[in-house]
């Protein structure tokens, strides 16, 4: 008789947190983002502007990842799994006012920071982002088809559209090195699933039934 063989409850092997649609969304976006601020970087830095030899072509490749930025989540839409998740990343509940609260007190205990599927952060960073990226998104059609509009316009968002620049790589520096300290967190983007312990403690409203299992 061959020996048994025991098949991992979909419990033990992980909780599913994202499907495809939501990992291609981020990859794409995060690959155009940091084209964005790679180009960027070496076109205002003295340093690395330097090292540059075909300036260009590195603010071509800059225009070109700005433009196509909104374009993987625009192909999310037509995914309801990327449309809840968009849902609840745009719902602010009670629970998510206590978890600022706690990160102000620099309170780490997970018992006093409830979150559903997502918490207050990473919905005050998506909102944020979203609307730097449409904002930048503006002031770059601005300044890249200079005869349409006039100078003053053209001067006026130049100034945004460099010192928002400044403050979205603050921003992304800092969601990178928050991404950095919780592994399971970026293995539920890599690969869709997390482990049920770490699902149960930092988001218990999502595993107790307060927001989508996908």
């Amino acid at each position: 008789m061959p020996p048994r063989v025991e098949t991992p409850s979909p419990q033990a092997a992980g909780v599913r947190r994202f499907g495809p649609a939501q990992r291609w969304v981020h990859r794409m976006t995060a690959a155009l983002m940091g084209g964005c601020v790679v180009t960027a970087s070496f076109l205002h830095v003295p340093l690395l502007a330097e090292l540059v030899g075909r300036r260009n072509l590195v603010v071509r490749v800059h225009e070109w990842a700005g433009l196509v930025l909104p374009v993987p989540v625009l192909v999310g839409l037509f995914s309801r799994h990327f449309r809840a998740d968009l849902g609840h990343l745009n719902r602010f509940g009670a629970h998510d006012r206590v978890w600022p609260r706690a990160a102000l007190r620099r309170d780490k205990r997970d018992s006093s920071r409830p979150a559903a599927k997502f918490n207050a952060g990473q919905e005050v960073y998506a909102a944020w982002i979203a609307g730097a990226s449409l904002v930048m998104l503006g002031t770059g059609l601005i300044m890249w088809f200079t005869r349409l509009t006039p100078i003053r316009w053209r001067t006026s968002a130049t100034f945004v559209h460099d010192w928002l620049a400044l403050s979205i790589g603050i921003v992304l520096a800092g969601h990178i090195g928050m991404a950095m300290g919780d592994p399971e967190a970026r293995a539920g983007l890599r690969t869709g699933t997390v482990d049920p312990g770490w699902a149960k403690s930092k988001h218990p409203l999502w595993r107790s039934g307060a927001g989508p299992r996908r």
